[in-house]
């Protein structure tokens, strides 16, 4: 079926084109297009199955080095090694395999907006069938509270609104016509003479003839963009991917060096095979891929006290790279809650909470009594967001709707259509006669008025003061409404248009609006600080979309070129839109696939991008941004799935707080990363150096594997709940293609592993020199003692241990303190020492194991002296 603009057509051609009509498709025809066509429904691409998930869980790099050890360890006979590498590769393939699994249910969510079934006309006769079985022509019933089966062009329609916020992101139900619209480039929100799948039907009926079915209509065409949009690699997935692979290079370079020089000292094959192993084993941290997961689970939990739910564990840490925060503007930097903000009456312009706002009695009484919001039995109001706006503002103002109906009960009504624009209700009036009142759009009003209401009672109509007005009020995103009224004295004989809705009295204009949340625009400001650029998308006309974005901060105020719309933005090439997205500020109106061109563009400019949504549109986007956060209360199943985060309070200031979190646990991430490979450097150095100066191999693989996996893991998850450091949210956003040993992280794991390997090494010489039979027990005491003062002193790059306190993580202090305590339990009590291949050390072999080691802590604070010296030289 060539996909037509159908809201361009008259219904006449669409009859021809379909080829259908009022009677519907025959039964037959409907078969036949049925089988041509293909059922209704959104088609899945094929999935993987969960064991082929499962097996690509070890494919990461990493894992394969890890994998390889435990397999080289096992051929040698240290099983203990491998049965250990094996537990951490299977406990991290299953945490990698859950979080998957989970992330791949957004199309599941999305079938299941579909309406299960449908009313068609067929061979002149209405019948219910399942909506799978729609074609393309058939004429299909809509009535209040169904769920659009299809993509429809309208041929009636009668008080009908449809609630397209999933679909479109409009947050105000959209009245529907079937007038012909002439305009090709009107978006899928401005198209009132269609009504799509997966949307559904507020008010009224409708009748309309199906022009899309299945994977061509706009809810299939989403389903398409979600399926080919391949989920983005976080950016510590990339830094460990490089890393493993840098390491991997680097560990086969230096086993073979060590085998190579021992062959050639004549040492015996098989000892030097197993050094050469124990070299491979001290390198790779086999703690690093668990560690992190459970900093990152750890990490997660947390944010969930905040409001901000992860529902993809890697994407905690990559928080901390955000540059762009793209936020829909209802419900996430707006209260999604239509709100009276101006009044205009008796020649002034008052603000909702002013006082003198209860002087406009009338107009206060026309919006409580023509008005067709409930309240329930808790006092909250339900109905069109328009009209329980309108009765909170009356309510405000002292009046009370049930005590008014008892004195003044509707006894007549005019509803509001999209044609006249207008509703109007008639009341008697305090036993003096009757009483008209009238709302609608304000042209429409101001044109039938002939007198406006004045402190003195009627007066002449002075129309260009309203229709400035309304024209400033509209300038400031307001969505205005004007009030009337009209006096009869005796019940009107008709009750029509044309003589309840001429000859008005105007009492005022009302303006209305979404209001922004009070703590956005400190939020938005935070961003600023921290180098974050918050930009605003939305399903909402520019102006109002322009005026909210300039109050809570987002877009300047003088600044005209950083809104722009969906129909501008469909006008310009992907080459000159790059060219200017780094300037927009503000998206309004904007189709489904121009959320995900945004995202796209944002990142061929090496930005990193998070984007809300809370709509079925909006999923494309969000599993292609960096970091998809999807609405807890307003967002769709689609939505949540297809999102990594999800908001449980629709919150801006949430993403805001979430961020900040994600750079304190990337901070912390690379806290543990300095400790554990300063700690793998040491070993390395330690065995290199040994073979390289003809010492005696210094440590036994279960040496190696008790630091790496005890002695190393204990603080290294500690680091992970170290405190925010005070600057978090004053620097700006790190560079997502920045390296793992970026800001000295690499220089630091190498010379402080020399270091320790030069004081281990030290004590080696010393002991074997005289006969100390315990030598190998002191080399491997001192070894994990030097890495506990280093957990110590990485807890800040720059801050001084002696300035943050010992009692400011709690955790570490504990785990070094507990790490200490094990490894003292391998020195002395005597069930362990033929394990671990240790001798009780003597008091004063202990205490210089003790203070050889804590050199260590000493040096890494004085290199942090050094770099807060040249810090605040540069600064001054």
């Amino acid at each position: 079926m060539a996909k037509l603009l159908w809201h361009q057509e008259s219904i006449e051609d669409i009859f021809k084109v379909l080829g259908s009509g009022q009677n519907g498709l025959t039964d037959k025809e409907a078969a036949k297009r049925l089988h041509q066509y293909g059922p209704n429904e959104l088609k899945e691409k094929k999935k993987r199955t969960p064991l082929v998930m499962l097996l690509d869980q070890f494919k990461d790099f990493m894992i394969v080095i890890l994998m390889a050890a435990a397999v080289v360890a096992g051929i040698i006979g240290e099983m203990t090694d491998t049965l250990v590498i094996l537990a951490i590769v299977i406990a991290n393939a299953v945490i990698g395999f859950v979080q998957e699994y989970r992330a791949d249910k957004a199309m599941e969510a999305l079938k299941e907006m579909a309406a299960p079934q449908a009313t068609v006309v067929r061979d002149g006769n209405a019948q219910r069938i399942d909506a799978r079985d729609i074609a393309p022509g058939d004429i299909v019933l809509l009535d209040a509270g169904a769920i659009v089966p299809a993509d429809i062009r309208l041929i009636e329609a009668a008080q009908l609104k449809v609630g397209e916020a999933a679909l479109t992101g409009e947050s105000v139900p959209v009245g529907k016509n079937p007038d012909v619209i002439e305009d090709p480039s009107l978006p899928v929100a401005d198209r009132k003479n269609m009504a799509y799948k997966g949307t559904t039907i507020v008010n009224g009926r409708g009748l309309g003839i199906v022009t899309a079915t299945g994977m061509d209509t706009e809810l299939g065409t989403i389903a398409s963009m979600l399926q080919e949009e391949a989920d983005v690699k976080t950016p510590l997935q990339n830094r460990l991917a490089v890393f493993g692979k840098k390491l991997a290079i680097a560990v086969l370079a230096i086993c073979a060096i060590v085998f190579g020089m021992g062959l050639l000292r004549g040492e015996n094959p098989l000892l030097m095979l197993l050094v050469a192993v124990s070299l491979a084993v001290a390198a790779i941290p086999e703690a690093l891929p668990a560690v992190i997961s459970i900093s990152l689970a750890l990490g997660a939990r947390k944010m969930v006290k905040k409001n901000a739910l992860m529902r993809k564990l890697s994407a905690v840490e990559t928080l901390g790279s955000v540059t762009y925060i793209c936020s829909d503007k209802t419900g996430t930097l707006t209260y999604n809650r239509m709100t009276v903000e101006e009044i205009y009456g008796n020649g002034k312009l008052v603000q909702r909470d002013d006082p003198a706002a209860a002087d406009l009695t009338y107009l206060m009484m026309a919006l409580a009594l023509n008005n067709d919001s409930q309240e329930d039995d808790e006092g909250n109001l339900l109905g069109d967001p328009t009209e329980t706006a309108l009765l909170r503002a009356a309510q405000q103002h002292g009046l009370e709707r049930k005590k008014l109906e008892s004195e003044m009960s509707r006894i007549a009504e005019i509803p509001f259509d999209s044609e006249r624009k207008s509703m109007t209700t008639v009341h008697p009036w305090h036993n003096d006669g009757f009483v008209s009142f009238t709302k609608g759009a304000p042209e429409v009003l101001i044109e039938n008025g002939v007198n406006q209401w004045t402190s003195d009672g009627p007066g002449p109509l002075v129309r260009n003061e309203f229709l400035q007005m309304n024209t400033e009020m509209a300038s400031r995103g307001l969505r205005v409404l004007c009030v009337a009224m009209k006096k009869w004295e005796t019940e009107p004989d008709t009750v029509t248009p044309e003589s309840l809705e001429r000859n008005l009295t105007l009492l005022g204009l009302v303006g209305m609006m979404d209001p922004p949340r009070d703590e956005v625009r400190q939020a938005v400001a935070l961003c600023r600080e921290a180098g974050i650029k918050p930009v605003m998308i939305t399903g909402d006309q520019p102006v109002t979309a322009a005026a909210v974005a300039r109050r809570v901060g987002i877009l300047p105020e003088n600044d005209d070129e950083g809104t722009i719309s969906g129909r501008e933005l469909e006008q310009l090439s992907f080459a000159e839109f790059e060219n200017r997205v780094e300037n927009i500020r503000v998206y309004a109106r904007v189709a489904p696939h121009q959320k995900l061109k945004i995202v796209k563009a944002l990142q061929d400019k090496g930005q990193f991008v998070a984007m809300t949504g809370d709509g079925v549109n909006d999923a494309p986007a969000l599993k292609r941004a960096n970091i998809g956060i999807a609405m807890g209360i307003t967002g769709t199943d689609v939505s949540k799935e297809a999102a990594h985060m999800i908001l449980m309070d629709d919150n801006f200031s949430t993403i805001v707080r979430a961020v900040q979190e994600g750079r304190k646990i990337y901070d912390n991430i690379r806290k543990l990363i300095r400790y554990l490979l300063t700690t793998n450097s040491g070993e390395i150095w330690t065995l290199f150096l040994a073979q390289l100066v003809g010492l005696p191999v210094p440590l036994m693989p279960i040496h190696i594997l008790w630091i790496n996996l005890v002695t190393d893991s204990l603080p290294a998850l500690a680091l992970a709940a170290e405190p925010a450091e005070g600057d978090v949210m004053r620097r700006p956003p790190r560079n997502p293609k920045e390296s793992i040993f970026a800001h000295g992280l690499g220089a630091h794991a190498v010379w402080v592993g020399l270091f320790m390997a030069i004081l281990v090494l030290g004590v080696q010489f010393w002991t074997v020199r005289i006969a100390d039979p315990r030598w190998q027990t002191m080399v491997f005491t001192v070894l994990c003692l030097t890495q506990l003062g280093h957990a110590l002193a990485v807890r800040s790059e720059r801050e001084s241990l002696f300035k943050q306190g010992l009692l400011s993580n709690k955790a570490l202090l504990g785990a070094v303190v507990l790490s200490g305590a094990l490894q003292l339990a391998t020195v002395y009590i005597p069930a362990l020492n033929p394990i671990f291949k240790t001798q009780p050390l003597s008091a004063l072999e202990l205490l210089i194991c003790i203070g050889v080691s804590s050199l260590v802590f000493f040096a890494v604070e004085t290199e942090k002296l050094i770099r807060r010296s040249l810090l605040s030289k540069n600064s001054a």
